[in-house]
C-alpha cells in the first residue's frame, strides 16, 4: 500500500467513524427508548416474526426459510444501497449501529413475502400475479405511509415507482434462485435413485 492509497484509506476510516459517532448522538436525541417511533419499529421486528412462527407451514419450511433469506439479503442490500447512495434514509432506527431499517429488512419485507410465497404454494395459484399486488402494496402504501409518519423520507427525486421496481426484482431473485436449488436437489435426487437401480 503505497502513501497517498494509506492517507486516503485512513481519511475513509475516519469519516466512517466520524459518522457513527453522529449517529450514536442522533439516536440518542430523537431515536431512542422514549420515543413513540422505536416502539413502531420495535413492533415492525417482533410481530412478523411471531407471526411466522404461528402461521409458518413447517412441512415447507426449508424451502420458505431458504426464500426469505434471499429476500432478506437481497432486500437489505437494496436498501443499504439506497441509503449509502443518499436515495432514502430512515430516521428511526432500532439501534445506531444497524444498518438501514434493520425491522423491514430482517422481518418485516422478508416475513410478508414468505406469507404470500406459502399462500402461492398451498393454493397452488400464479406466485407472479401475488407479487405483484404485494409490491404494490409496499410500494404505494406501506412506503407512504411509513413516509407520512416520519419513519422513511426520500434523499431527492426518487419515488415510489422505483421502490415498487426494487420490491418486484427482490420477489423475482429470489423466486428464481429458490427455483434454481429446488431444482438442483431434485435433479440429485433423481441421479442418486438411478445410480442405485443400475447397480
Amino acid at each position: 500500500m503505497n502513501k497517498n492509497q494509506f492517507e486516503l484509506i485512513e481519511k475513509i476510516r475516519k469519516a466512517e467513524v466520524q459518522q457513527s459517532e453522529r449517529w450514536v448522538n442522533y439516536w440518542n436525541d430523537y431515536s431512542n427508548f422514549h420515543t413513540w417511533q422505536f416502539w413502531v419499529v420495535l413492533a415492525m421486528l417482533i410481530i412478523p416474526l411471531i407471526a411466522l412462527l404461528l402461521f409458518i407451514d413447517r412441512r415447507k419450511i426449508f424451502q420458505l426459510g431458504f426464500y426469505g433469506y434471499g429476500v432478506h439479503i437481497f432486500f437489505a442490500f437494496t436498501d443499504v444501497i439506497g441509503v449509502s447512495r443518499g436515495w432514502w434514509i430512515y430516521p428511526y432506527k432500532l439501534l445506531p449501529g444497524l444498518p438501514a431499517n434493520f425491522a423491514l429488512d430482517a422481518s418485516f419485507v422478508p416475513v410478508s413475502y414468505i406469507l404470500l410465497y406459502q399462500y402461492t404454494l398451498n393454493k397452488n395459484i400464479n406466485y407472479y400475479i401475488w407479487l405483484l399486488l404485494l409490491c404494490l402494496v409496499f410500494g404505494f402504501f406501506i412506503k407512504p405511509i411509513l413516509q407520512g409518519i416520519g419513519l422513511f423520507r426520500f434523499g431527492g427525486k426518487e419515488n415510489f415507482f422505483l421502490l415498487f421496481i426494487l420490491y418486484i426484482a427482490v420477489g423475482l431473485i429470489s423466486k428464481w434462485i429458490t427455483d434454481v436449488f429446488l431444482f438442483l436437489s431434485k435433479s440429485n435426487k433423481w441421479s442418486l435413485l438411478h445410480r442405485k437401480t443400475r447397480m
